[in-house]
């Protein structure tokens, strides 16, 4: 008996085997999926690195004819207001990205016990937040009249504090990874809910909690459109927003010939490296992301697969 079984699982194993032609066609696949998402960024890296002449006449290449650092050159004149910049992103990142990850997991680890009795309430309340919302006049009016954050750091914070997507998805780890039976040892040993949900809850959710914060890490560093609204004073502004008001601005001298005009009638020149400075900016807006990636990849695909559970 023991041996039919054995030949059994053995049938089993060896139908869910791969071939090695199979294998050496899923490598070859996603090794040209991996070449298809690198070459985009190197030909971004390649094209900074050269001279907008060279990007009029024959343009873009993966290998400059003519290396040059005037895109950097002329972004980097105000290096000060750059370096501020950077300080102000990554200020806003580690908080807000450490705030966010702790609120959500609060939220969500009471509505993923089952004797909570008020789960399903907040749960609905939630999801309900994720179909509706009361537009962007209430919004903008209940953070400058009501919280007074116009032209404060923490107006680049609050708004993305509290994700819904991300709760469901704490509470579907939560609910599926925490065995209760732990959580019962815990209370009888004398553990209250808070010291449970610290030192028993969070250390073994690592994975989900990696992953939420790749994705508000990425949500709060790609960000313009919070500083476009709420910041004024040169001193808050973000990388982000810096950069999009750069691009605006090159962008609107470029395509305006009177204000060239008068500028050579005056005397002057005005050399604009559009295309280049377009691209050094990609290569400043993605290089922190990259570098901060692998340290989640640890967590990150255990977390989601995980976590999206249906629970």
């Amino acid at each position: 008996m023991a041996s039919q079984a054995a030949e059994e699982k053995g049938r089993f194993a060896n139908r869910n085997l791969v071939s090695g032609k199979v294998q050496f066609l899923l490598h070859a696949f996603f090794a040209l999926y991996s070449l298809a998402c690198i070459m985009p960024i190197a030909l971004i890296v390649a094209v900074s690195f050269s001279t907008e002449e060279d990007i009029l006449r024959s343009g873009y290449k993966f290998f400059p004819e003519n290396f040059s650092l005037d895109a950097y050159k002329f972004l980097f004149i105000d290096w000060f207001a750059i370096v501020r910049a950077y300080g102000v992103q990554l200020f806003v990142i580690v908080v807000g990205t450490v705030l966010s990850v702790l609120m959500m997991a609060m939220y969500a680890y009471p509505i993923s016990r089952l004797d909570f009795p008020h789960r399903r309430f907040f749960s609905f309340f939630a999801i309900f937040t994720m179909l509706f919302n009361g537009g962007l006049i209430p919004w903008y009016i209940v953070y400058v009249n009501l919280l007074h954050l116009k032209d404060s750091i923490w107006a680049l914070i609050m708004p993305f504090l509290a994700q819904a997507f991300w709760i469901l998805v704490m509470r579907t780890f939560f609910q599926n990874s925490i065995p209760p039976a732990v959580l019962e040892s815990a209370r009888i040993d004398g553990a209250g809910e808070f010291t449970a949900f610290l030192r028993i809850a969070m250390p073994l959710s690592k994975p989900v909690l990696a992953s939420v914060a790749l994705f508000q890490t990425l949500l709060y560093w790609n960000d313009f459109f919070l500083p476009m609204v709420f910041i004024v004073s040169q001193e808050k502004m973000t990388v982000q927003y810096m950069m999009y008001k750069a691009l605006q601005n090159i962008q609107f001298i470029a395509q305006n010939p009177t204000i060239a005009a008068e500028i050579t009638r005056s005397g002057g020149q005005i050399k604009l490296p559009s295309e280049t400075v377009r691209m050094a900016m990609g290569v400043m807006g993605i290089g922190p992301v990259v570098l901060a990636y692998p340290f989640f990849q640890r967590y990150f695909v255990k977390g989601l697969t995980i976590g999206a559970v249906k629970g």
